[in-house]
């Protein structure tokens, strides 16, 4: 009987792979005329994940399945849907796989420098294009609309950096540089190196981004006394500061509507 169970399901796999080669052998509305689009059941009997994602599209796929198509391939005793599924419980999931470096990630059995760089790059490509969707054209009205924007970008790290956010005349967004990178507790940055960035961005205001690994958005004593530095300086080279913004998990908290500044 197991042995007959055995090649029902590798009939039923072959079966689903084939129809998932046919339909995007001849696209997939001819496909659905001819009838030979594959289910979704089908190809829930051991199809892989690049099969079903052909017939059925991304949306469908698990978190390790995405991964796999990504990776491509698996590693000696392991297929490829097994080592994604092993990484992502390793690693603790998607947040993990965010914050992990192409060298954290190379260190992984079965991963190795190729996968690893393959993984990071595909994430990057998805910050960027979540930045360029996110990126606020127009005049910017609130901490909220900051908030939401510098989260896309910075919302994942598991170490500080600070921002900076250029503005023109109208309070539009003219560009965002990364001004320093730090640990989990901080990091170091002088009002001499924002404003260096704000005058070469030709900034008529800025706003001043980090966030907060720690999850707390709360502003620190240094993050208030920084603050209050950089906006005295601002003023004397006439570019106004017109908040500091920190974003973290359980929210975020703007000195300027907490009254710290302004």
């Amino acid at each position: 009987m197991a042995g007959a169970g055995g090649r029902a399901a590798a009939a039923a796999r072959g079966a689903a792979i084939r129809a998932a080669r046919r339909e995007v052998s001849v696209g997939p509305r001819c496909a659905r005329a001819l009838g030979i689009v594959p289910t979704s059941a089908q190809l829930d009997v051991a199809v892989p994940p690049r099969e079903r994602a052909l017939a059925l599209g991304l949306e469908p796929l698990s978190d390790a399945e995405l991964l796999a198509c990504i990776l491509g391939s698996g590693a000696s005793r392991a297929p490829v849907v097994e080592l994604a599924s092993r990484v992502l419980e390793e690693i603790g999931g998607l947040p993990g796989l965010c914050r992990a470096s192409p060298a954290r990630l190379a260190e992984r059995r079965g991963l190795g420098p190729a996968k690893a760089l393959r993984i990071c790059a595909g994430l990057e490509l998805a910050r960027r294009a979540s930045l360029l969707m996110a990126f606020p054209r127009e005049r910017l009205s609130s901490s909220d609309e900051v908030a939401t924007f510098a989260r896309a970008r910075l919302g994942h790290f598991d170490h500080e950096e600070m921002w900076l956010l250029a503005l023109d005349g109208q309070n539009g967004a003219r560009a965002f540089r990364r001004l320093a990178q730090g640990g989990l507790h901080g990091c170091a940055v002088s009002a001499r190196d924002i404003l260096r960035v704000a005058l070469l961005e030709a900034a008529s205001a800025i706003v001043l981004v980090h966030n907060h690994p720690s999850g707390d958005p709360t502003p620190s004593a240094e993050d208030i006394a920084m603050t209050r530095v950089v906006a005295e300086a601002a003023e004397l080279v006439g570019v106004a500061l017109v908040d500091h913004v920190i974003v973290a998990a359980r929210g975020h908290a703007s000195l300027l509507d907490l009254g710290l500044i302004g």
